[in-house]
C-alpha cells in the first residue's frame, strides 16, 4: 500500500471518529476525563519512583510533591469523572481566555507588521469564545460536560482534513515526500 492512501485512510479514520465524538459530545468529554486521570496516575506514580533517585533535598522533595499532586489528582478524575469534567472543561475556559489576552497584548507589540491584524483577531476570538463558553455555562452548566468532547471532535475532523490533503500532496508530488538526500540522489540518476 502506497504512503498517500495510508495517510488518506488515516485521516478518513480520524473525519470520522471526529464525527461520533461530535454526536456524543458529553460521552467523549468523560471518556477524556478518564484517560487523563489515568495517565495522571501514571506519570504521578513515574514523578513519585524518580523523586527518589535525584539528587539534592530540595528537589526530592519537589519532585515528591509533584508526583503526591498528579496521583491525586489522577485518582480524582478517575473516580469522579464527572467532577473531572467540570474541572478540566473550566481550565479550557482559563485558557482560552489567557491566551486570548496575551496574542492581544502580544498584537500590539506587532503593530506596523503584517501580523499585527492576525494575531490581534486570533486573540479577540479566543476571547470571545471564553465569554461565549462562560455564559451559556451560566445559564445551563450542561454545556462544560460537552465542552471537551466537542473540543475533541472538532480537532478530530480538523487533522483528519489537514491528512487527507496531505495524501493528496503526497500522491501528486511524490519528490515531496522524499528526504533532501533523496531527491538530490533521485535527480542525479
Amino acid at each position: 500500500m502506497s504512503d498517500w492512501i495510508k495517510w488518506l485512510l488515516l485521516g478518513l479514520l480520524s473525519i470520522a471518529f471526529g464525527i461520533f465524538v461530535l454526536g456524543a459530545p458529553a460521552v467523549a468529554s468523560i471518556a477524556v476525563t478518564v484517560v487523563t486521570g489515568v495517565l495522571l496516575l501514571i506519570s504521578g506514580v513515574l514523578q513519585i519512583v524518580g523523586g527518589f533517585t535525584v539528587e539534592g533535598t530540595g528537589n526530592k522533595i519537589l519532585s515528591l510533591i509533584m508526583g503526591v499532586v498528579m496521583v491525586f489528582l489522577g485518582w480524582s478524575f478517575w473516580m469522579h469523572p464527572l467532577e473531572g469534567t467540570l474541572t478540566l472543561a473550566t481550565v479550557c475556559l482559563i485558557l482560552f481566555l489567557a491566551g486570548g489576552i496575551a496574542r492581544v497584548i502580544l498584537s500590539f507589540q506587532m503593530r506596523g507588521t503584517q501580523y499585527f491584524w492576525a494575531t490581534l483577531i486570533s486573540g479577540v476570538m479566543s476571547i470571545v469564545l471564553a465569554v461565549l463558553i462562560w455564559r451559556f455555562a451560566a445559564t445551563d452548566p450542561a454545556v462544560l460536560f460537552q465542552l471537551l468532547g466537542i473540543l475533541l471532535g472538532i480537532e478530530m475532523l480538523f487533522n483528519g482534513l489537514g491528512l487527507v490533503f496531505m495524501a493528496f500532496f503526497v500522491k501528486n508530488n511524490p519528490d515531496a515526500a522524499l528526504s533532501p538526500d533523496e531527491t538530490t540522489e533521485a535527480k542525479q540518476a
